[in-house]
């Protein structure tokens, strides 16, 4: 699994990485705080895993609250800047072979008064790497992960630069350092561990507590990095459980553990599908100083319901879903700030190769051109201005069509990359370029399943579009839309898929997952070797040659008819007068990024 939420309305949203060197957030004046301040924020998607690092922790309705009860080595600010969190230090220390060296600040502790050192991390590494998984995958029919088997071991999580790191790292005395070395380049090492929500991850030794009984919070970090150095599989199995699932929960747990955090918040009340408050935590002995004391997240997944408890003065602050209505309905709302724009997710058409379907060489007598030429035909008929033009403009009159895969617009690679990689060829509806291309390859009528949210009204009317211009060229179009499509993704019921990333940086190596044969978000069981090739180079290059690659892997996904994208989806970020401060980023944490400026009359 690489880093990247799958949401409502998911997207991954990309630029160019910049290193500063600034200050940890630490919020200003004490004089400032309140005992008695309180934010509402309203939600559309309860709270339910500590762990962001999971598959069922994966979401952005998780991230957004791990990232105020848990301090980070990185954290991205609202220009895409990466910033120095309160957590300590991040430096590369060799460069062949690479090294990177994490220091603990000294003051960087969990909420029960355990340090946070060494063993967090390298739990985390072990959990992101796969490197210790005894199996591939150990899910259920359902997606959800299965309980290990005391001869298995199962992280559910991976990600490309964990994987890179074999060896067991080098740990300081007192466990404050800890230095990985890879097993080769890789471009975003500033990234892979720490970042923003996920921080270093759930704490080791309420992991040993769980698993292996070791109720000492010394000793059970040393038996988590004995486990994992001598990788001993029946610990490691019980270690994986505990990690997989042990930390998830929709109310609030009984158990106080679940609850241990390393950032200014601490969870103090949470009802199921309500409502979840947090508080400032007076054990908490970081640099971090918000001046709101309590935060209290409403859910509800109506936009017009949350707009009329902004109304009400239910909710003080909040991020819909965008559409024409909720924008109509916020702006006519006294003493309320709507500031429109673009969203952390964009909107992507794709195809599937593998299932005997339309687009798959097997189902057109195992010819691979053929099969592009039927996928390049649809690609023809795609509106994706028309979308833009009818769907997302009304809610914000900037919109453009997202013209890169990778890159998000307004990122400094993204008008060389997105000139480079023939998408533009793509910029108009061509019926009877799709029509010659089906003539070709020898297609009459392909019947195509197109899977997508039919209870959201703005994929609704995309799909409505999209039927609409494909028909026209001769295809025939089913509709498999289904409320559980991210359940769906890559069983091969369906041909063509319409949803969304989101993803938590912006590095160049982040969407490894998404094209690289096999790889866990490759829904459509895409395979190229020329690709692979291509993000193997991603994966190792100094950053003047990423707006190259980054070009050649694009222009390589528009040769081979990957699919294409649509648009970056339209944010409404709605606030009453009684909040200061309020401002959103296009990655996760959106809204949450800045919350140590907020303050409240």
């Amino acid at each position: 699994m690489n880093k990247r939420f799958l949401a409502a309305g998911a997207s991954i949203a990309a630029a160019a990485m910049v290193l500063t060197a600034c200050t940890p957030p630490g919020g200003g004046d004490d004089d400032k705080s309140s005992e008695d301040s309180v934010l509402n924020v309203g939600w559309n998607e309860s709270f339910r895993s500590m762990n962001t690092l999971t598959a069922n922790g994966n979401a952005a309705s998780n991230a957004l609250l791990t990232y105020l009860m848990n301090d980070n080595f990185k954290y991205y600010d609202d220009k895409l800047e990466l910033q120095d969190g309160a957590l300590g230090s991040v430096e590369q220390v060799s460069e062949d072979p690479l090294k990177v060296k994490y220091t603990f600040s000294d003051d960087a502790k969990w909420s029960d008064g355990t340090p946070v050192d060494a063993a967090d991390l390298a739990l985390t590494w072990a959990g992101k790497s796969a490197n210790f998984n005894t199996v591939k995958s150990n899910n259920n029919d359902d997606g959800t992960v299965k309980e290990n088997s005391a001869k298995t071991v199962y992280f559910d999580s991976s990600t490309v630069g964990a994987s890179l790191i074999k060896d067991f790292p080098e740990i300081s005395d007192g466990g404050n350092e800890l230095t990985f070395e890879y097993s080769k380049p890789f471009a975003d090492w500033s990234e892979e561990f720490g970042m923003g929500p996920d921080g270093v991850g759930v704490p080791a030794h309420i992991v040993a507590k769980k698993a292996l009984g070791v109720d000492d919070p010394a000793e059970g970090k040393q038996a988590i990095l004995d486990a994992i150095k001598d990788k001993d599989t029946e610990k490691l199995s019980k270690i994986s459980n505990t990690w997989n699932t042990g930390f998830d929960f929709t109310s609030m747990p009984k158990d106080e553990d679940l609850l241990v955090h390393s950032g200014p918040y601490k969870m103090t009340d949470f009802k199921e599908g309500q409502y979840l408050t947090l508080e400032l935590d007076d054990k908490y002995t970081g640099s971090i100083k918000p001046k709101v004391n309590t935060i209290t997240v409403r859910y509800n997944g109506d936009p017009m319901a949350m707009v009329q408890a902004i109304e009400n003065g239910e909710v003080d602050f909040t991020q819909p879903q965008a559409t024409a209505d909720v924008l109509s309905a916020a702006e006519a709302l006294d003493g309320v700030t709507v500031e429109p724009g673009d969203g952390a997710t964009y909107e992507h058409v794709d195809f599937t190769f593998d299932n005997k379907g339309p687009f798959d060489p097997a189902a057109n007598g195992g010819d691979e051109e053929k099969a592009k030429k039927v996928r390049q035909a649809f690609l023809k008929t795609v509106p994706r201005k028309d979308i833009v033009d009818k769907i997302i403009k009304p809610l914000n009159d900037e919109a453009v069509t997202r013209d890169s895969y990778i890159q998000v617009p307004g990122s400094p690679m993204y008008d060389a990359i997105s000139e480079a990689n023939g998408l533009k060829d793509l910029a108009e509806v061509d019926i009877e370029g799709a029509k010659k291309l089906l003539d070709e390859a020898g297609v009459d009528a392909p019947n195509v399943r197109v899977m997508y949210d039919n209870t959201n009204s703005r994929r609704q009317q995309q799909f409505q579009l999209v039927k609409e211009s494909a028909e026209k060229a001769g295809f025939k179009i089913e509709d498999v839309g289904d409320v559980n499509w991210g359940t769906r993704l890559g069983d091969g019921t369906y041909d063509v898929s319409l949803f969304g990333w989101q993803a938590e940086g912006t590095g160049i190596t982040s969407d490894d997952a998404n094209y690289r044969t096999g790889a866990q978000n490759n829904y459509g069981g895409y395979s190229s070797e020329k690709t692979d090739k291509v993000l193997d180079e991603i994966l190792v290059a100094p950053e003047e040659d990423h707006e190259k690659l980054v070009s050649e892997l694009e222009s390589q996904l528009n040769e081979d008819a990957f699919g294409a994208p649509l648009y970056q989806h339209p944010e409404l970020l709605i606030y009453s007068d009684k909040l200061k401060n309020a401002s959103s980023t296009t990655v996760s944490p959106t809204l949450m990024w800045n919350y140590w400026e907020w303050e409240t009359d």
